[in-house]
């Protein structure tokens, strides 16, 4: 039950300054009564009606925050645009991707200087099938032609058929992940209209005429209808999902036989296939879905190898044949082992790779088919992140990955899998950077519990452990999804200043398994929160920082991590960078008609059950506000953010105004031109944002050059 009011609101927005010298006043959002009802309780939510964007006093609050943060900033434009500067200066405006092959072509994107976006290419293969720098540039898609008009532009999906012959690709303007479909002749190099919206993914046929797209749902942007369609332009539909919980996507087996149709939700996987040669032939389900049961699909040579978690927690590898897939007399082809997370396969006609993780970094094992021989790729460094490279063609023998740690840039390599040799490709070039000069290294903080966390840091060397150090640590820790010790140009403006970076590893991630996964959801979630909060203080008590010094970091669901956090120990920061912050768990997660909300029921809970609500109640940011002294907080966000929605930091930080006891700033930054959940498209932009934060972070930490 709701009781909803709306006067013609006059905003109390005093932004003039109130005297001569005084700092300006903050917006104060007025308040209108809502109410809803919640298991017999009464629960007032009177900053509701910030949700309502077609409200012209909105958009009028919003321009409000944005000046009041710009006035209160106003003195850190020097160091934003020195900030700007010096992270430009280390990127190579002009460069170059690594070419890839897929059939007679080599595929690349470069960039320009002064231009925001990429350009996507090809060449023909040479003699042998090698590169031929010197070929001829076909220009397959110029973004920033593309963009000319455009606030925004984000592509995805680009997809080129076996023949080379035909371009599909996607492209979303307005930074709300709502993509529409083109077609392109690469012949002729005529665009047909777009062929269909709201598409999520993209797969194409054997015959080079038919292919295969998912739409997502209107409303709840669920990706839940697979489709059909030729080069007629006429849709067929061939599978709807009807469970909220579950999400379809489309993918093509590495030996390009088979398409492979994903129905998953967070704790259940189910794959269908069909014979990429019969374009008209429908899917087929491998292994009809079973609670709990995850397993994906590749196929070689008469096999379909299972990556699955039945009886092993973090998965095994097993076989089965195409011609009985229901059969479960499943041969192993990579046992579970205590301690090794399984991550993924990779097949070639006379190799396989698999991709485990142990004590959170990745490890690749190669074997030889022929010789029947397992062998693992070495790495160079104690703490690094490493990712399966593009390997498009089934019959090499050469295995592409990219490497990067907190001290070493990206670097691609190709490992020739019968030599075991390693060719350096290309390490990204960083203006002026040099690694000699700084230090990564892995710390284990205990938790409460006495679980031992790991958290990885970078510094510039000649740092002294005093606790006078100033320090931004940074988490994310939800959905199973790690955060890597990679490699960002921009952070050195950080370390070069005397700032220590650091990720903490918290539960709620996959960094040390799936177990580490569960122990960081649904009941067991307040894990997440706890184990940051003692990374923290762990760091503190190290003397590696100190609280008056400190300033954290996390965006999405780390920016729910920021706000949980901030309400249990908020003495422990001097500063919070909350983006895109998922604050309001309670209103978003009892609305089925938003975007994500049923099928992350599995990994938050139910709030319609009773026991899940009072959980998720108890350390929902927006619902756990006090009048106390809050750190320093500073929260950006964006208009058109379909993943997370802009009236969730509206409110957060309209609520918060009128129970902090504190003079710290609070402030709210919210994009309102197009622009998405990973906030502007183009490079430059992106660029200023991030110069804008860290400048913000920098003067937070006593830092003011």
């Amino acid at each position: 039950m709701r009781s909803f009011r709306f006067p013609i609101l006059a905003l109390a927005l005093t932004l003039a300054a109130q005297a001569h010298g005084s700092a300006p006043a903050a917006p104060i959002a007025p308040t209108v009564p809502h109410v809803d009802v919640r298991f017999g309780q009464s629960v007032a939510d009177p900053y509701a009606w910030l949700r309502n964007r077609t409200n012209p006093e909105v958009i009028r609050h919003l321009e409000a925050e944005n000046a009041y943060t710009e006035r209160i900033t106003a003195d850190q434009k020097p160091l934003r645009e020195t900030l700007y500067k010096e992270m430009l200066g280390r990127i190579k405006q002009t460069d170059l991707s690594v070419p890839v092959r897929r059939g007679r072509f080599y595929y690349y994107t470069r960039t320009e200087e002064g231009k925001q976006y990429q350009v996507h290419c090809r060449k023909a293969a040479g003699p042998g099938m090698a590169f031929d720098a010197a070929a001829a540039e076909e220009v397959l898609l110029d973004l920033n032609e593309m963009a000319k008009g455009l606030a925004f532009l984000g592509v995805a999906d680009v997809s080129v058929s076996d023949d080379g012959n035909l371009l599909l690709y996607c492209t979303d303007t307005t930074g709300y992940r709502q993509y529409d479909l083109h077609l392109k002749d690469l012949r002729t190099g005529k665009v047909l209209a777009p062929t269909a919206q709201r598409v999520t993914s993209v797969e194409w046929a054997a015959d080079n005429r038919t292919f295969y797209f998912t739409t997502e749902d209107p409303v709840t942007k669920r990706s839940d209808t697979v489709w059909r369609m030729g080069l007629d332009g006429k849709a067929v539909r061939l599978y709807e999902e009807k469970d909220e919980l579950y999400r379809v996507g489309l993918y093509r087996t590495k030996d390009g036989k088979f398409v492979i149709m994903s129905v998953d939700s967070t704790d259940t996987w189910e794959c269908s296939y069909l014979d990429a040669a019969d374009p008209k032939a429908d899917f087929r389900v491998l292994l009809p879905r079973e609670k709990g049961h995850k397993y994906a699909v590749d196929h070689r040579e008469g096999l379909f190898y299972l990556r699955t978690n039945k009886d092993a927690l973090d998965f095994r590898i097993v076989t089965v044949p195409v011609k009985d897939p229901g059969t479960r007399d499943w041969k192993t082809f990579v046992a579970a082992r205590d301690g090794v997370h399984v991550e993924g396969l990779e097949l070639f006609k006379g190799f396989a790779v698999v991709r485990e993780k142990r004590e959170g970094l990745v490890v690749f094992r190669v074997l030889d088919f022929a010789t029947g021989t397992w062998h693992e790729i070495g790495q160079s460094e104690p703490v690094y992140f490493a990712s399966a490279g593009s390997t498009p063609e089934y019959d090499s023998a050469r295995f592409r990955f990219h490497y990067q740690s907190q001290v070493t840039p990206p670097t691609t390599f190709d490992y020739d899998m019968a030599r075991r040799e390693k060719t350096l490709l290309k390490r990204q070039e960083v203006l002026g950077y040099d690694p000699s000069q700084y230090r990564s290294e892995r710390v284990w903080a205990t938790a409460r519990d006495g679980v031992k966390v790991p958290v990885s840091l970078v510094y510039r060397k000649g740092l002294q452990r005093d606790g006078k150090a100033p320090m931004y640590l940074y988490a994310y820790g939800s959905y199973g999804y790690g955060s890597p010790a990679s490699f960002d140009s921009n952070r050195v403006s950080l370390l070069d200043r005397g700032v220590v970076f650091a990720v903490a590893h918290i539960r709620g991630g996959d960094e040390l398994g799936e177990a580490w996964h569960r122990d960081g959801m649904l009941m067991k979630k307040m894990n997440t929160f706890t184990d940051f909060i003692d990374c923290a203080g762990s760091l503190i008590a190290g003397k590696w920082t100190s609280s008056d010094r400190l300033v954290i970091e996390g965006g999405s669901a780390g920016g729910l991590l920021m706000g949980a956090v901030t309400n249990m120990a908020p003495g422990l920061f001097k500063a919070v960078h909350s983006a895109v912050p998922f604050v309001d768990v309670m209103n978003t997660m009892l609305d089925p008609t938003l975007p994500l909300t049923v099928g992350e029921y599995l990994e938050w809970g139910n709030p319609n059950e009773k026991a899940a609500y009072d959980y998720m109640r108890a350390y929902s940011p927006y619902d756990n506000l006090e009048r106390k002294a809050y750190p320093a907080i500073l929260v950006t966000s964006s208009l058109n953010d379909s993943q997370v929605g802009y009236w969730e930091p509206a409110k957060y930080v309209a609520k918060l105004r009128t129970l902090k006891t504190d003079s710290n700033d609070l402030l709210l930054r919210m994009k309102l031109e197009p622009g998405g959940h990973g906030g502007a498209s183009g490079r430059y932009d992106r660029l200023r944002d991030k110069a804008f934060e860290y400048a913000w972070m920098l003067r937070q930490m006593g830092i003011t050059k």
